[in-house]
């Protein structure tokens, strides 16, 4: 068995009964940084063998990994913070593991069962915070780096009727805001900085104020959610409530 365990994306009080239970019962731990991961373990005084499984090394091992599965072995995959197979190595493992059986580019005799212990996930607390309509959304993950393939990116969103969602470093969000308000121009937005841990905020405003908001602060830090409002759907809080006050 193959589980795909969600993990604390910042207060280890989020990590569910059940997580707990399959960490302490599998052979092994797949993990991106197995520094993070022991801290984890240890906290729950869980002691399985820990392997590292990251985007170095992903590739090389799967095969191997998908035989020790195959022929019985234990196996959780975790990612640093969150759901694994969101925006991190952990996809190739899923995808290779959904490609077994006869047929598959594996050809091994059965199809490795998957158990997803669902958990933590930056993206949806992200846009239960922000404000934003929650109905419809798409996930980007990481922006680009380079300004030209941003602006393409922003450019090729635009007129998409949902609210974006993406992953983004500090070092970065400054630049990928003003691309947004000059793409995107006067919507909506939200800033959601370190989910779940002391420091956490979210900034609401306009692109283009939030852009200069931040580019006003001394410094940025920690994990960053960017949501973006959708084209032509300007709603409120209270048109949500009124439509499902209405159903119920």
């Amino acid at each position: 068995m193959l589980f795909i365990v969600a993990t604390p994306i910042g207060n280890l009080g989020d990590l569910s009964v059940r997580a707990i239970e399959t960490l302490r019962s599998v052979d092994t731990v797949l993990a991106e940084d197995t520094r993070v991961t022991r801290k984890l373990l240890n906290h729950i005084e869980a002691n399985p063998k820990l392997e590292r499984f990251d985007e170095h090394t992903a590739y090389a091992k799967i095969p191997a990994i998908v035989e020790r599965v195959m022929g019985g072995e234990q196996v959780a995959l975790v990612s640093d913070a969150g759901t694994p197979g969101i925006s991190d190595p952990g996809q190739a493992l899923i995808d290779a593991v959904l490609a077994t059986g006869e047929g598959g580019v594996f050809s091994l005799p059965a199809t490795v069962p998957i158990t997803v212990i669902p958990g933590p996930s930056a993206v949806i607390a992200a846009l239960t915070a922000s404000g934003l309509p929650t109905d419809s959304f798409y996930f980007g993950g990481f922006l680009p780096r380079k300004k030209k393939a941003l602006r393409e990116t922003l450019e090729a969103l635009a007129s998409l009727d949902t609210t974006l969602v993406f992953y983004e470093s500090p070092k970065r969000v400054v630049t990928s805001l003003e691309a947004a308000a000059e793409i995107l121009g006067q919507r909506r937005g939200a800033i959601v900085r370190e989910l779940t841990k002391i420091h956490e905020e979210v900034v609401r405003g306009m692109l283009p104020q939030l852009a200069e908001q931040l580019k006003a602060r001394d410094s940025i830090k920690g994990e960053i959610v960017l949501l973006i409002a959708p084209a032509q759907k300007v709603r409120t809080a209270r048109v949500h409530v009124d439509k499902y006050a209405h159903q119920n």
